[in-house]
Formats: C-alpha cells, structure tokens, sequence
C-alpha cells in the first residue's frame, strides 16, 4: 500500500463530501486507502460516506474523544508506506498526492510534508509554513510585532513571512490541516500525543519528527484549499483559548523549567488580551449600528428642539432642561428597540424593515407620550418631525456606510449579489436548480461554458474571456462545477481573480454548493436541506425575549392563574426555569429516537403536540410535527399553544 489518508471529521458534512470527491479523484492512480473518523456527528455525516463513499473506511465513535484520538484510531490501522493526516474542510488538486510522493521519495531523510494552503479567496495561508513557538516568537506574535514586521526574520519566525511561499523550504512545523508523514518514521517518533484534543498537535508532532533527525518540508509545488476553522470558528472565545491552552501543554512538555515558565507567562497574557480583544470586537460588530442609530437621533432630537422652540414657539427657552435625561433618551430607546424586534440590526441594509421598525417605534413613542405627566410632554410635533428626521438620517447613514464598504449604494447588493456559473450546459442547469430549490436570493447573471467549443444556447461565452466577463457584468460570485473543471484551474482563477469575487464550489452528484470567503468566517453553503425558521438568529433571540416575559407575567399573577392551573406548584417551578434559560414554555415533542436533525431548544413545559391528549404519534409523525414546527416557526405559534393548553403549564 502506498498511501494511508485519514482524516477526522465532526459536524461538517458538507464540507467533508466535498473533499472526499477531490481525495476520489488525487488518488487514481495510486494504491490507496482513506480512513474516515467521525466524531459523533450528529448532521448525517456518516450516512452520507456510507452512501456516496463506500470505497472508504469508516470508523464511528460514539462520542468525541478529540482530534488526537480519532486520528490514532485510524493511524492504527493505517498499512501505506505514506500516511496523510487531512482535514474535512480542504480541497486538494488532482495531482496534489502524486507529486507530494515523488517529492518525498527524493530524499529519505524528509520525515513529513505539508503544502501550499489558500483559503475560499484564493488568499494564501500563512500557517502553512511555521517556526519554532520559542518564548520570543511566541512573544512576537502575541504583540502583534509579526504583523506588523510580516517579512522580518527576528519577529515573524512564527509564519516564516521571509521565506518565499512560492518555493520549497526546510521549516520546523506543519499544519495537521494537510500532513503528509513515511509511516516509519511515524512508528519511530510516536503517533499524535492524546493529551492535546484539538489544536497543537501537529506543532508537537513536527517537533518530535526533527527530534528524531528527520525534516520537514513546505512544498508549494502543490496547493490546496483549507476553508479554515470550520469545526470552531477563529472568532470565539472558545477558540482562544483552546489554541494557547494547546501551546502552554507544548511548552510544558518540551521547554525546561524556566523557559517553560516565561513561555507560560506570555501565552496567559496572550489567552486573557484576546479574549477581551475578541469579546470587544464581538460586541462592537453587534452594537455597531444601534450606538450610531441612537448617536444620530439624540443629535437630531437636539436640533429639532431647538429649531422649533424658536421658528414656532419663538422662545429658544420653551422646553425644559428634562427632554434631555427624560424625553429624548426614552425616545431613541424606544425607537431602537422597535428596529431591534424587527430585525434591523440582523439586515441593517434592508430599508422595508427599517421604515416598519421606525413606524411601530412611532406608535410606542406615542403612546408612551400620552402616560406622561403634563409637564414631560415635550410636543407632539417634536415627535413627527423626530420621525421624518429618523427616516432621512438613519438611510443616508447606511448609504454613506453602505458606500464605503461595498463600493456602491445599492443597500441589497450584498444580499442579493450578482453570479455566474462554470461548467456544462447540464451541470449549469443543476445548479441553477439547487439554488431555486435552495430559495438562494442571488441575481444569476448568466452560464460559462469550460471551452469556446461547448458556448451554445443561453451561454454568454467561455472561461477564457473569464475576466472581461466579470468587469463587463461586475460579478460578485461565481460557482464552478467541478465535474467540468479541475480544481487546479479554479485555484488558478481564485489567484488570478483575487478575493474580490466569492467563490463556491459544486461537487459531481452532489446537492450542496460551498465556500468560504474568508479563514475568519464560516463556509457559506447552498443546499436544499430544510431551513429552518427557529434557526434565525431573530427567531431565536424573540422566543428567549418571550418566555422571558411570559414567564414574569405569570410570577406576578400568580395568585389569580392557581385556579387554572393543574399543577400548581410545578407551575410555579417551571415559571422560574423559564425565567433563567434552563427551559422554554413551547418545544419539540420528545421520544425515544429521531429520524431528523433539528436545530437546539431547550426542553419545553409545552409542545405542538400538547392539544393532542388522546392521539399516540409515532416516531414518523412527530418527526413531521416537530420539522413543521421548526420550519414555519413565528412567536404566534407560540402564543397559541400557551393559550390553548394553558392548564397544562404545570407539567
């Protein structure tokens, strides 16, 4: 056997069908097996290798027992003369494995491999080349010296920014992303080292190869894509601190004492400023545009009481001193919180949901306005024109916003982008269909057709006139078919083309378009696998905001909703874990066993099947009842399962 291929996969489906097909394709020609670890994935992984990949071997766990683990597993078994460790969410060229082969089969004393890594942009990835995480390099990288110097040899040794990504070096670590060892050296050093579950493993790995008088090489005669962190997202706080966990255990087990100490002292101060960094930066991508909603309406209240204090009242002294600690900070309030429930903060560039928000934040402004005392009852036409002026500034400040980030004023462009597809007249058609039946809101331009030969029908031309293409029309995204197209040339293109456009990829037989336009963002995926409305971030934050305040009501009224409850104590009990998270009022129906995959609630006091007392459901018709919940969920689902089974809130 000439190759082992192992790779571990949790919870990226599609992700992981997509490189399969690429591994299908590298290894023809090539005695080969493909060792699949799934980590008890609960999104049909497995049924997917069993039924697209039964060539491969499929090794399934029960639970997670981390990266280092699962990878043994298979390494175990493993009987190649190579053995390739790979992640789920990369793509590898036709001719990756073959030529990472004859390179290695030069020179004996080369111990492991790793290549050339893009991301969905095309953009390199610097991690495919490292240094040695010594005390300073980990302290470069740490201040951010390495970004700041990228070519320096003394403060970017951690991405090696000197040395050409264009040419084959001698480096010290490589990425577990795509690691390519001789199985002998394997069984010399030692397979991966449990202790780390995710993240620094490979680090150690390539230092014990080298401690064991083998090298390590960056090849960049290959390249491959690595939709990077798909299985945790770069931006958690989860992820800082799983990674620099990770290099404190290195530390410990390879550093002396003392080294290890000052290594250790870095890399906490490091764990505790990116965990602020992160969460500052997390909660100002959020309160983004509400600080400078409520910023542009104080001021505007500001002006327009001074405007009409003088042209109506013709007395600059008329309002009082309070509308500014009273009036207008519970006018924006009020005002926010109506685009916050409507949506606005979600699609800040959909203007039909900003008008709605600012018109239902009149009404409450309003009503709130006649409780008033007569003395904090500014004007009734101070609350119109705040209005007016709200609708004007609010949408010149998306379109000046809008502007400056995307290059245009057109507030959907970025939600409804122009694209193009690249393939054959019947692999274009297919994806024209998946992303009808997707209900994908993409402006689809036009087909490509492979070669000047195959332009026929409604094509607009061929690959070759691929640039003009996309200036004439100002593409956005484009879709190769890889049935009809190597993944070497689409690599080529995402080079050529740059990280302008977005790029996706539709594997052979497959029902699932995917990219990723960054290494810091999730993939983005096209498939017609049910979307879920309880999966919305809007659903889901409203549902939390409801039981939440059902559940006050109910504490409050207590004394007066005993008599129609049944258990009443229980009731009580349930009103308090609603009230901290622990439960929601309404969820799904449960049973023994699921034939589906639903997205996460909390257990539920109620369910859609609660008014059914009489009727046993099996395990096909709940599935149906809980998909249709989830699918078609609104908070008025909600409100009418309480109020028909309202006795019930005691179960």
């Amino acid at each position: 056997m000439r190759l082992s291929i192992v790779i571990v996969n949790y919870n990226v489906k599609h992700f992981l069908e997509q490189a399969l097909v690429s591994v299908r394709k590298a290894i023809e020609g090539i005695p080969a097996e493909v060792f699949i670890v799934d980590n008890n994935s609960v999104d049909e992984s497995v049924s997917m290798v069993q039924d697209q990949f039964p060539e491969f071997t499929l090794i399934q766990n029960k639970h997670n027992p981390g990266f280092s683990i699962a990878n043994n597993q298979a390494i175990k078994l493993a009987q190649g003369e190579y053995l390739l460790l790979l992640n789920p969410d990369t793509v590898l060229e036709e001719d990756t494995l073959s030529k990472c082969l004859d390179f290695m089969d030069k020179d004996k004393k080369i111990g492991a491999l790793g290549v050339k890594m893009i991301d969905g942009s095309g953009a390199f990835l610097p991690e495919s080349k490292r240094g040695f995480p010594s005390p300073f390099v980990a302290f470069s990288k740490v201040t951010g010296l390495s970004k700041l110097f990228p070519k320096s040899k003394k403060f970017n040794k951690y991405h090696l920014g000197f040395l050409d990504e264009n040419k084959n070096w001698e480096v010290d670590i490589l990425s577990g992303a795509f690691m390519m060892m001789r199985k002998k050296v394997l069984d010399e050093v030692g397979f991966l080292d449990e202790q780390f579950f995710m993240y620094g493993e490979d680090i150690d790995l390539s230092y014990r190869i080298q401690l064991g008088g083998y090298k390590n090489y960056y090849f960049s005669d290959t390249q491959i894509i690595h939709y990077k962190g798909e299985s945790t997202k770069k931006g958690s706080l989860n992820y800082v601190k799983a990674f620099y966990n990770a290099m404190i255990l290195f530390a410990k087990k390879h550093f002396d004492k003392k080294k290890a100490g000052i290594f250790t002292f870095f890399i906490s101060i490091a764990i505790y400023f990116k965990a602020a960094l992160t969460l500052f930066k997390n909660l100002l991508n959020k309160a983004f545009f509400p600080i400078v909603d409520a910023v542009v309406l104080f001021i505007g209240f500001v002006l327009l009481k001074d405007f009409w204090s003088n042209y109506f009242y013709k007395d600059p002294t008329w309002f009082e001193d309070s509308v500014y600690y009273i009036n207008f900070p519970v006018y924006v309030a009020c005002w926010l919180a109506s685009l916050f429930f409507n949506g606005s903060y979600d699609r800040p560039f959909e203007i039909g949901r900003l008008i709605r928000g600012l018109f239902i934040g009149l009404l409450i402004v309003a009503g709130i306005y006649g409780f008033l005392n007569l003395e904090y009852r500014s004007s009734r036409a101070l609350i119109i024109l705040g209005f007016l002026y709200s609708i004007v500034s609010l949408i010149s400040f998306r379109l000046i916003y809008h502007y400056f980030k995307f290059g245009n004023i057109k507030l959907n462009e970025n939600n409804k982008s122009r694209m193009m597809i690249i393939g054959s007249e019947p692999e274009c058609t297919r994806a024209l269909n998946l992303l009808n039946s997707a209900g994908v809101e993409k402006n689809v331009i036009g087909k490509i057709a492979v070669d000047e030969k195959s332009v026929k029908g409604d094509m607009i031309n061929h690959i070759g006139q691929l640039e003009e293409i996309i200036n004439v029309f100002r593409i956005d995204e484009l879709i190769f078919c890889s049935k009809d197209i190597n993944v070497g040339e689409i690599m080529n293109w995402m080079g050529k083309l740059g990280p302008k456009i977005q790029y996706k990829i539709l594997p052979p037989n497959s029902l699932s378009i995917i990219g990723s336009h960054s290494k810091n963002q999730s993939g983005e995926l096209y498939t017609i696998d049910i979307q879920y409305n309880i999966d919305s971030s809007l659903y889901r934050r409203n549902k939390r905001i409801l039981d939440f305040l059902l559940a006050l009501l109910f504490i409050s009224l207590f004394p007066l909703l005993i008599w129609f409850i049944k258990e009443k104590a229980k009731f009580i009990k349930n009103c308090f874990h609603v009230l901290i998270g622990n439960k929601t009022w309404v969820s799904y129906l449960k049973g023994d066993s699921s034939n589906i995959d639903l997205p996460f609630l909390r257990a539920g006091v109620l369910s859609p099947a609660s008014s059914a007392k009489n009727i046993k459901l099996n395990i096909g018709s709940r599935d149906r009842l809980n998909a249709l919940y989830a699918k078609d969920y609104r908070l008025s689902n909600d409100l009418e399962i309480i109020f028909k089974n309202f006795s019930q809130l005691g179960n």
